[in-house]
């Protein structure tokens, strides 16, 4: 008589070594060539709005977690990621982008992650949603609060300095077709948008690591630039000038709210860069990469229902939900029984 019990488990049978902490140490260090790019042609500057982000993120983390009666999670660097990302998102050169960047991290991780469920239930990215946020609210606070303007001259970036970005260029038509400094080494605009090169390379680590693939990037990228191109723009150059590939590598493939299917990845993909196109063509002056990539994100359960595969044995027919009469939908008030308590 065979002896050997079998020991029953809840799910996921399947574990990987692999674990929080470890994959946003990748990012971090995919992250490193466009930091260190920018940091080479801002200087302080650079350094001082990073530092700043990051630990607003992780005090606000600690805080809002405090708050809310649950532990800090600091140490799974997913603050210090946050913080990272809201960082390279802004300019170093604005007089007032360092205070607003603080916020932009604090709205992210406060309102964007942890009010939202915490990491991995988040809906919106929260780097992109402390950003665009702060793009929303800022004109009414000064409209609210004229005093509110008056920090830029009180607490002024370190050594500020201003220059045009590419995308304000680009948007008056004087950019030109400069496709080595776009691609290598530009400065002007926010920390990401130094180098197109340094932004790839972090791409690659992150896809040779496994935490990505290619059908994101590639599509949102390959979107605009056939839009662009059909529309009698350069499309090289809107591939490589302003946030289209920093966003596109690493804000919109994020793991929680992007989707899982490979279908749904390209249908995402595709339809921030049709966004896209349409702030940087017929809208401004912003961009539209984060107000793209937080569109389709709110659209992300519904693609990934569309598009998932079907189980062993179902028919397209039974996958489709079919819409049911308002009557029968109602359901019946039954007489309240001992079984119905």
């Amino acid at each position: 008589m065979n002896t050997e019990r079998l020991i029953v488990t809840p799910p996921p049978h399947l574990s990987d070594p692999q674990t929080v902490a470890h994959a946003m140490r990748d990012v971090i260090i995919s992250l490193l060539p466009v930091t260190l790019t920018s940091v080479y042609f801002y200087r302080l500057n650079a350094l001082f709005l990073i530092a700043v982000c990051v630990a607003t993120a992780v005090i606000s983390d600690v805080v809002i977690r405090r708050v809310m009666g649950k532990s800090p999670t600091i140490r799974d660097g997913s603050a210090v990621v946050t913080g990272l990302l809201v960082a390279l998102c802004f300019s170093p050169t604005g007089a007032w982008s360092w205070w607003t960047a603080a916020l932009a991290t604090f709205i992210g991780i406060a309102v964007a992650k942890e009010m939202m469920g915490g990491l991995g239930f988040n809906h919106f990215n929260p780097a992109l949603f402390g950003r665009a946020s702060v793009i929303v609210l800022a004109p009414l606070f000064v409209l609210l609060n004229p005093e509110f303007s008056e920090l830029a001259v009180r607490f002024p970036m370190p050594d500020a300095i201003s220059t045009a970005t590419p995308m304000a260029l680009l948007k008056q038509g004087t950019l030109g077709t400069a496709y080595y400094r776009l691609f290598v080494a530009n400065a002007g605009g926010a920390l990401a948008e130094t180098s197109a090169l340094a932004v790839i390379l972090g791409g690659l680590y992150l896809y040779r690591r496994g935490h990505i693939c290619w059908r994101i990037p590639v599509s949102v990228v390959g979107t605009v630039m056939v839009l662009t191109g059909l529309l009698g723009r350069d499309p090289v150059v809107h591939a490589l000038a302003g946030g289209l590939l920093f966003g596109g590598v690493f804000m919109a493939t994020d793991w929680v709210t992007s989707p899982v299917t490979k279908k749904g990845k390209i249908l995402f993909g595709t339809g921030i860069g049709v966004v896209v196109v349409i702030f940087r063509l017929f809208l401004g002056p912003v961009e539209g990469v984060a107000f793209g990539i937080l569109i389709m994100n709110g659209f992300v359960p519904s693609i990934d229902a569309v598009t998932r595969r079907l189980r062993f044995g179902e028919t397209p027919a039974a996958a489709t939900p079919v819409k049911q009469p308002v009557a029968a939908a109602v359901p019946v008030k039954q007489p309240l029984t001992s079984s119905s308590k």
